[in-house]
C-alpha cells in the first residue's frame, strides 16, 4: 500500500509515511516519535507542530483562518497534507 503522503522530521531527517487510514499523529506515534496530544480532534491545540516545508491541509478548529493560511504550523491529530511531503520541526 502506498502512503498518501510523508512527513520528514527536520532534526533527524527521518521520513515517515502517512497512510489514508491514519492521522499524522498516529503515524508518528506508531514509529516511536513522542508527541503530546489530548483531544485528537483538532480542538485543544496540544499537538500543534511547526511546519518548515510543504502545505498542510487544515482540518482543525483550533487555528484561526489567518494562522491556517500562513501554513507554518498544523495539528497532526487531524490535519493532512496537500503536498507529497511535509517537513516538521521535530
Amino acid at each position: 500500500m502506498e502512503p498518501e503522503f510523508s512527513v520528514r522530521l527536520a532534526r533527524s531527517g527521518r521520513v515517515i509515511p502517512v497512510y489514508t487510514h491514519q492521522s499524522v499523529l498516529e503515524a508518528l506515534q506508531e514509529c516511536g516519535v513522542p508527541m503530546a496530544s489530548s483531544c485528537q480532534q483538532g480542538v485543544c491545540g496540544t499537538c500543534i507542530t511547526k511546519v518548515l516545508e510543504g502545505e498542510p491541509e487544515h482540518w482543525d478548529m483550533f487555528l484561526t483562518p489567518q494562522e491556517q493560511a500562513a501554513n507554518d504550523c498544523f495539528l497532526p491529530c487531524c490535519s493532512r497534507s496537500n503536498s507529497a511531503l511535509l517537513v516538521l520541526d521535530l
